[in-house]
């Protein structure tokens, strides 16, 4: 097993562009290696012992690589991008774009974590146990499609397009969520516990659980019944029907 830990030698009010922060990169490398990889800092590349404290333990490959942050990196953009294996777990904050991209492996945030969460991820597991921003697991503005794979639990709340442009994957949410949760998708679970509103919005297909009690509910999904899960008792409705959709919105 190989441990990375590394905490900020001074809180940053520029942010860090981490996209090269994650198990694959760091898998084998010694100590100073992993200080001379390359971050962006304003308009330019920088080492990155210049900013973090690096200790390294051990060494082994991707998949038993554990990268441990300690302290908030609230102002550190792109932890874990592209990342294909091993883990990462982040005692504090997180800034934007965490696990993009993100291939395998598992992200744990023992914190919040700011927008785009898991965006465009394709397998793996993040585990946010705190609240998260806008755009959990969705796709970047032009993309069709958003999470493809893989699974995102948020343990708090997350605010608003939860899971936009959603092809695959699953979301779980253990409190309330914003505005259009599952807006576009294309496939894929989200399950919320919590409260949403106006769930589904041009949904084509995919499944929509929300235990919670649902504000404006679109007119634009036909009611067929119930369906049970797990024990509990859903109204299900089919739709969008503005796009010709066959997704599934379950609701108390």
């Amino acid at each position: 097993m190989q441990v990375v830990k590394l905490s900020l030698k001074e809180a940053n009010k520029i942010p860090i562009e981490a996209d090269d922060i994650n198990p694959d990169n760091f898998a084998g490398k010694t100590e100073e290696e992993i200080k001379a990889l390359q971050v962006w800092y304003g308009n330019g590349q920088y080492p990155l012992g210049n900013f973090f404290n690096v200790k390294v333990e051990g060494s082994d490959s991707v998949e038993n690589t554990k990268i441990v942050f300690e302290g908030d990196v609230s102002r550190v953009k792109r932890i874990g991008q592209n990342m294909s294996a091993g883990e990462i777990e982040i005692n504090g904050n997180v800034d934007m774009h965490c696990g993009f991209n993100m291939r395998g492996g598992k992200i744990v945030i023992n914190g919040d974590a700011d927008s785009w969460l898991g965006c465009e991820m394709t397998g793996g597991e993040i585990i946010l146990n705190g609240n998260a921003s806008y755009y959990v697991g969705s796709g970047y503005r032009g993309e069709s499609c958003g999470m493809r794979g893989g699974k995102i639990t948020v343990n708090g709340d997350a605010r608003d397009y939860l899971g936009e442009h959603m092809c695959g994957g699953e979301i779980l949410v253990k409190g309330n969520v914003g505005l259009l949760p599952a807006i576009s998708n294309n496939g894929g679970k989200i399950i919320i516990e919590g409260n949403a509103t106006m769930p589904a919005s041009e949904m084509k297909s995919g499944t929509v659980i929300i235990k919670g009690e649902v504000s404006d509910l679109l007119p634009s999904y036909k009611e067929e019944g119930t369906e049970e899960v797990e024990g509990f008792t859903y109204r299900k409705f089919v739709g969008d029907v503005n796009v010709g959709g066959k997704g599934v919105l379950l609701v108390k």
